[in-house]
């Protein structure tokens, strides 16, 4: 617990320092975030020192990039990153001569997508007017959600929500997640911490509260299916980076999709 406590105090205040600075140091350090998301994902498979596995790094990277980066390397654009992606990963299983498989240049190409969007959208909220506003606002949602579905959980759960993928969550820790996320929305509007209608704010913390919650049992049955207690070690006693932010990659792609952040 110790080691728990010190490993989250000094993520946090580097993740903190680095968001309220933003610029190029915000936009460099979500990047190698994204590179260790798809290191921990494909040594989940083993792929982790693969050619497949570079090329996965490479164009994670690619998607992940803020806009205003892949403005100098136009017209190159991440439409045209996916389809080069897809034409060389099949190109491998043709070198290969059949050794490498379907399988394994589709599990490249969705994790390529789920980690460089996650990432990207990420960015795209710090770079939103009030985007700083917006995007603790989010976190804290998640925060909440996580430890809201924990202590209900722990105190009221009974019937279990997905036992297969995650034995220990129960229906009543779900709808606590739900509950605590609404909570923070409306402390957050209360307090004016950032410029969002009620009904906005509200919308969003059902969404953050469900969805985080969603992008959390993804990542566990990613863990699940290739047996795996934790995604990573780089951050002793919380696991890895997709541990830590398997909810944000799920939830910050969403409501942008729904242009719920701007």
């Amino acid at each position: 617990m110790k080691q728990r406590i010190i490993t989250g105090v000094i993520a946090a205040a580097l993740f903190i320092g680095i968001t309220l600075y933003g610029s190029w140091p915000f936009s460099l350090l979500i990047l190698l975030l994204a590179g260790i998301g798809m290191y921990e994902l494909l040594r989940m498979k083993g792929m982790e020192r693969t050619f497949i596995g570079l090329i996965g790094y490479v164009f994670t990277i690619i998607i992940a990039m803020p806009e205003q980066w892949m403005r100098a390397i136009e017209p190159f654009t991440k439409t045209n990153a996916i389809i080069l992606a897809v034409l060389l990963l099949l190109v491998v299983t043709v070198v290969h001569k059949n050794k490498t498989e379907y399988n394994h240049i589709s599990f490249v190409l969705f994790s390529l997508l789920y980690v460089g969007f996650g990432f990207f959208y990420l960015l795209e909220t710090r770079i939103l007017e009030n985007g700083v506003q917006l995007l603790f606002l989010v976190l804290f949602m998640i925060w909440a959600t996580d430890s809201g579905a924990y202590f209900v959980g722990k105190s009221m759960g009974k019937r279990k929500l997905w036992p297969i993928i995650s034995p220990n969550k129960t229906i009543e820790g779900a709808i606590g997640g739900i509950f605590f996320s609404i909570l923070v929305a409306v402390i957050c509007y209360a307090v004016g911490f950032v410029d969002l209608s009620l009904l906005s704010i509200l919308v969003i913390s059902v969404l953050v509260g469900v969805f985080g919650q969603i992008g959390d049992l993804a990542e566990s049955a990613f863990k699940r299916i290739y047996d795996v207690k934790d995604s990573g070690n780089l951050l002793p006693g919380h696991g890895g980076i997709l541990d830590r932010l398997d909810s944000a990659l799920f939830v910050f792609p969403l409501l942008h999709v729904l242009h719920l952040l701007g």
